[in-house]
């Protein structure tokens, strides 16, 4: 018997002309179309770190809900390269040590193409030397520490639609003097890279108005009671404070005074408009002057008035000016993002170095905060300048501009 057997079943393995044609034409396929190419649908993904949860979750919010609204828009029109934008958020929990374990995620894993960095100075800078090592553009639209932009790097890759310390203590100064004829301020400060930040920016700006310091107070983020350092400020003769820290530090910090019976004037940096300051902070909130770059509550420009319906509509949660505050954080990020987006179309890629020179080749945009003119250059990496400050207070749940 022969040691070759055949069957009468036929063999299903073997190739028929009909299944050899649909083979040959998915090879061809697979020719035309590399594997790892993009689909033309692919979503272009932006990140997006920020706190969106502890006392500044409301800001994160606010962010979260102005690239939201921004990317509608564009992919309304179309999107960039013709492929939608698509953001991914990750929290950082006020955190550096998560927000670099988030960017880096953000970037290897996620294949995000830029990233949107939030609240914290310190999360921030942390953050900074990923986003230039790895070559991706990472936008700021709120952290404020000067180092963040001006970082020294030769190949830089931060960006930031927002305020910036060094110009930000200039005006602190300029209003001191202006709205209460302070002659010799002192300084309350959180103890960590914002509070450094700001205590040089500060330190410069008195030297320049020909100003003495009272004295230089610092706290950590976590204490409840500041009665010691602002006792040692106002035994040296502080005729006003400066005062730079988050929402919850900076209510303990008016709780301190109240409990004092010091009603001395207290200018601000930003940190008050991160969540419910008036509400930890109790009555004495509306005497903190602080500075902001936008706000909806008396702005009748129709960009404005449209931003607002469009984020009511898209956001149902939005019944009053209260649940828009921190509008700093709407507007920021709104900007920053069509910013973003207009940078990819400029550099007609999504590879980091050539949307990072992208970045320079935005001519004109007519934002929210204002209209930008060439916003960005090599060495000119902030968005934002003096002229865009304006300074506010809180009144009955909203963020208000200061009459004067």
């Amino acid at each position: 018997m022969s040691l070759r057997q055949t069957s009468s079943r036929p063999n299903r393995f073997r190739p028929t002309r009909s299944r050899f044609c649909r083979l040959a034409v998915l090879s061809l396929l697979a020719g035309l179309v590399p594997l790892g190419a993009p689909r033309a649908a692919d979503p272009v993904k932006i990140g997006l770190v920020t706190a969106l949860s502890g006392q500044s979750a409301k800001s994160g919010e606010a962010i979260s809900r102005g690239i939201g609204l921004a990317i509608d828009e564009i992919n309304a029109k179309g999107g960039v390269l013709g492929r939608p934008l698509e953001l991914v958020a990750r929290d950082d929990e006020a955190n550096p040590s998560k927000g670099v374990l988030a960017a880096r995620e953000l970037i290897q894993r996620a294949g995000v193409i830029a990233l949107i960095g939030g609240l914290d100075t310190p999360v921030s800078m942390a953050i900074v030397p990923i986003a230039n090592q790895m070559k991706v553009p990472f936008v700021g639209p709120w952290a404020a520490g000067t180092g963040i932009t001006r970082n020294g790097a030769a190949d830089n890759y931060a960006f930031r639609v927002s305020a910036v310390d060094a110009l930000v203590d200039e005006a602190l100064v300029a209003y001191a003097v202006k709205t209460y004829g302070a002659k010799k301020p002192g300084m309350i400060l959180v103890n960590n890279a914002w509070g450094e930040s700001n205590q040089q920016g500060l330190t410069a700006a008195l030297k320049a108005a020909n100003l003495p310091a009272a004295g230089i107070e610092k706290y950590e983020a976590n204490d409840v009671d500041m009665v010691p350092q602002l006792t040692r400020l106002r035994d040296a003769g502080a005729d006003a404070l400066f005062l730079v820290g988050n929402v919850g530090p900076s209510a303990q910090v008016v709780k301190s005074l109240d409990r004092m019976g010091w009603n001395v004037p207290v200018i601000s940096h930003w940190g008050p408009a991160g969540g419910r300051f008036d509400e930890l902070a109790g009555p004495s909130a509306a005497k903190v002057h602080f500075v902001q770059t936008f706000t909806f509550a008396g702005n009748d420009s129709p960009k404005a008035k449209a931003v607002l319906e469009a984020l009511k509509a898209k956001y149902p949660a939005i019944r009053s000016m209260a649940d828009v505050t921190p509008a700093v954080g709407i507007a920021n990020a709104y900007d920053a993002t069509h910013l973003i987006a207009l940078a990819i179309t400029a550099a007609g890629s999504t590879e980091g170095p050539k949307v990072r020179d992208g970045f320079y080749k935005v001519a004109t945009y007519p934002g929210l905060i204002k209209t930008y003119e060439k916003p960005f250059a090599p060495g000119q990496h902030d968005a934002l300048g003096p002229k865009d400050y304006v300074f506010t207070r809180f009144q009955n749940g909203e963020i208000v501009a200061v009459t004067q």
